[in-house]
C-alpha cells in the first residue's frame, strides 16, 4: 500500500506492489488460522481482500483517471472516520504538527497568525523572538512571504512558509494601519519553544496564579520554575492553577504537573486498553513543591485530556478545589505509530482512570443513538465514586467543579463585536493613528472614538428580545389577532429600538474592558493581555475569595 507512494511510475506497477504488500499481510494472518482467534483473523483476511478488489477496480477501470495515492489516503481516512476523532492518519507534510504537540518546539519567527476579514493577520507576537525584535505588531496584515503573494492562501499554508530550519532567513511584507506603504521585515527563524506556562504571578496578599495553556514535554519544568519564582518573592498562601482553554497534551507531563502538589507515590492515573501492555499505573515521582498550600484549579468546557487528568487527580486526592464549569470529557489515550515514507498514525490505545477509579470519557464513539448522534451515558446511569476524603464524584462527562461558576456573560452586542473582530480591528486602527500614546486606562475619548468607528463600519446586531418579538408577531398574525394587539406590538418594537440605540451606553463597562485587553496586548504583549483579562473575571475572583477564606476552603474540600 505504501510502496506506491515513491517508487512506482505507472498505475499497473503501483497496483502490483499493493497486491504484494497485501499478500504478505495475508500470509501473516493465515499463520493464525489454527488459533482460538482464527475466526477473527479470517474476517481480517476477507476484509483486506475485499478492500484490495474494490481499490483495483476503481483505480484501473473507473471512467475518469483516479490518483492512486489520493484515493488510498481517502480510503484510510474513511476507515478511521468510523472511529473516534483522535484516531487520524498524518501524512508527511503534516508531520511537524505532531512534533510540535509533543516537544512544543518548531523553527519559526515568533508569531501566531489567523484569518480576519479575508486577510492573514498577525494575532500575537511572542516575547523575545525575531518578529518582536524587528517590530512586527499584532494586527499586521501579511501580504507576502519571500516575495510570494499569499492572497487566497489558508493560514496553515502561510504558517508553513514562515516556518523552517532555525538560522534561515525569511522576508515578510505586511500592511499596517497608519502606514501608507507596506513594511518588509527581514526575519531570522529561531527554535521557538512554545510556553506551557504563559503567565504567572504572586500578588501582594500571597495568592499565586499560574496560567497553563498546554502540556508539551516541558510543562512540569515550567510549573516548577513558576512556583520557585513565587517562593523567592514571598510566602505563597494559596495558588490558582488556570487550565481554562487548555486542550491537553502529553500524559507524562500531566503526571509531572500533579507531582508538584501531592505526596511522593500518590496515585495519579491508570491507563487500560484492549491489550495487556496498555495497563499502566502512574504515581507521583518526586517530593511536592507545595505539599499543603491551598490550591484551586480553574476549568471550562475547553479543558480536556491532560487538563482533566490534572484537575481530576487533584480533586480525587482532595488536594484541590475545582472552580469554573464542567470539562470536556476526553478520557482516551493516543499513541503515535510511525509509518513508511514519513507518515504517521495517531490512534487511541487505552482509556485513563483517575485515582478514585472513574473514567471521565463522555462520548461513546462506536455507538450512536436513534437520532444518529454519538451515545452518552445519562446522568441516572453514571456510577458514583468517592474521593480520598469521601466526597462524592461521578464517572463520565468530564470533571464537575466543586464550585460551579459560569463564565462572564456578554450581551448580544458584545458577542457580535467579537464575532466580527471589531475590538481587534479598532485597536489596530487606533494604535496605528496614535503612536506613543499611553493606554493605562480606557477613557471617554477612547470610547467615543470606538463609537465613531462602529458607525463608520455600519455595525448592527440583533437583541435577543428582537428575535422573541418577531416570533410573537408571527404567531399573532397566524392566529389572526386583532389590529389593536398588532399595534401594541408595533409600539413595543419602537420602544425596543430606542433601547437598542442605547446599547453602547448599556454595555459601556464591557466595551471598556475588552478595549483595555486589546490595547494592553499591543503595549505589553501576551502576558499583559492575560494579566488585565483577570480583572472582573468571575471565576478567577471566586477562586481568590475561596483561597482568602481558610474556613470556606476547608469546608468545601472535606
Amino acid at each position: 500500500m505504501v510502496g506506491m507512494r515513491r517508487t512506482c511510475t505507472s498505475t499497473q506497477t503501483r497496483w502490483s506492489l499493493l497486491i504484494g504488500s497485501l499478500a504478505l499481510l495475508l500470509v501473516g494472518v493465515d499463520a493464525f488460522a489454527d488459533s482460538p482467534e482464527s475466526d477473527y483473523f479470517l474476517k481480517i483476511n476477507k476484509s483486506i481482500d475485499m478492500f484490495g478488489q474494490v481499490y483495483k477496480k476503481i483505480v484501473l477501470d473507473y471512467v475518469d483517471e483516479v490518483d492512486p495515492e489520493k484515493f488510498m489516503q481517502e480510503g484510510i481516512e474513511g476507515m478511521l472516520g468510523s472511529l473516534d476523532p483522535y484516531t487520524v492518519y498524518i501524512d508527511k507534510k503534516n508531520g511537524d504538527e505532531v512534533e510540535l504537540l509533543t516537544t512544543g518546539k518548531y523553527g519559526g519567527i515568533g508569531v501566531t497568525i489567523g484569518q480576519r476579514d479575508g486577510a492573514i493577520q498577525v494575532m500575537t507576537v511572542m516575547d523575545g523572538y525575531s518578529a518582536q525584535r524587528q517590530g512586527v505588531l499584532p494586527g499586521d496584515r501579511i501580504i507576502e512571504v519571500d516575495g510570494l503573494n499569499i492572497a487566497n492562501k489558508r493560514p496553515e499554508e502561510v504558517r508553513s512558509l514562515t516556518r523552517g530550519e532555525p538560522g534561515t532567513e525569511t522576508r515578510v511584507t505586511v500592511e499596517r494601519e497608519g502606514e501608507k506603504q507596506p513594511l518588509t521585515f527581514v526575519l531570522i527563524r529561531e527554535e521557538i519553544q512554545l510556553k506551557n506556562v504563559t503567565y504567572s504571578e504572586l500578588s501582594s496578599d500571597g495568592i499565586g496564579y499560574i496560567r497553563l495553556e498546554r502540556f508539551s514535554s516541558t510543562a512540569g519544568d515550567e510549573v516548577r520554575q513558576a512556583i520557585r519564582e513565587m517562593k523567592v518573592k514571598g510566602d505563597v498562601k494559596g495558588l490558582v492553577l488556570d487550565l481554562r482553554g487548555n486542550p491537553g497534551g502529553l500524559l507524562k507531563s500531566a503526571v509531572d504537573v500533579v507531582s508538584k502538589f501531592v505526596p511522593l507515590g500518590s496515585p495519579i492515573v491508570t491507563t487500560r486498553g484492549r491489550r495487556p501492555e496498555t495497563e499502566k499505573r502512574f504515581t507521583a515521582l518526586e517530593e511536592p513543591l507545595l505539599p499543603t498550600t491551598p490550591l484551586v484549579v480553574l476549568t471550562d468546557r475547553n479543558s480536556a485530556s491532560a487538563s482533566e487528568i490534572v484537575a481530576g487527580a487533584l480533586q480525587d486526592l482532595d488536594r484541590a478545589l475545582i472552580v469554573g464549569t464542567r470539562t470536556f470529557g476526553k478520557g482516551l489515550v493516543q499513541d503515535v505509530e510511525r509509518l513508511p515514507y514519513d507518515a504517521q498514525l495517531k490512534f487511541t490505545t487505552a482509556r485513563y482512570y483517575i485515582p478514585s477509579g472513574r473514567s471521565i470519557q463522555e462520548i461513546d464513539y462506536l455507538h450512536k443513538d436513534g437520532g444518529g448522534l454519538f451515545a452518552t451515558v445519562p446522568d441516572s446511569l453514571k456510577r458514583m465514586y468517592k474521593t480520598a476524603g469521601g466526597r462524592k464524584v461521578y464517572e463520565y462527562g468530564g470533571i464537575t467543579p466543586d464550585s460551579v461558576v459560569k463564565e462572564q456573560e456578554f450581551g448580544p452586542m458584545v458577542r457580535e463585536l467579537y464575532r466580527k473582530s471589531l475590538f481587534f480591528r479598532f485597536a489596530n486602527t487606533y494604535t496605528g493613528d496614535h503612536k506613543g500614546e499611553s493606554y493605562a486606562a480606557i477613557t471617554e475619548a477612547h470610547l467615543e472614538a470606538f463609537r465613531k468607528f462602529l458607525e463608520e463600519q455600519k455595525f448592527d446586531y440583533q437583541e435577543e428580545a428582537d428575535a422573541k418579538l418577531n416570533d410573537i408577531r408571527q404567531m399573532a398574525e397566524r392566529s389572526h389577532y386583532s389590529k389593536e394587539v398588532l399595534a401594541n406590538l408595533d409600539l413595543l418594537a419602537a420602544a425596543m429600538d430606542k433601547e437598542k440605540a442605547r446599547g453602547f451606553d448599556r454595555y459601556k463597562d464591557h466595551l471598556a474592558r475588552e478595549l483595555n485587553i486589546e490595547f494592553t496586548a499591543r503595549a505589553k504583549g501576551e502576558q499583559g493581555r492575560i494579566a488585565v483579562s483577570l480583572k472582573d473575571d468571575p471565576q478567577y475572583e471566586t477562586a481568590v475569595a475561596i483561597l482568602k477564606s481558610p474556613d470556606q476552603y476547608t469546608r468545601k474540600i472535606k
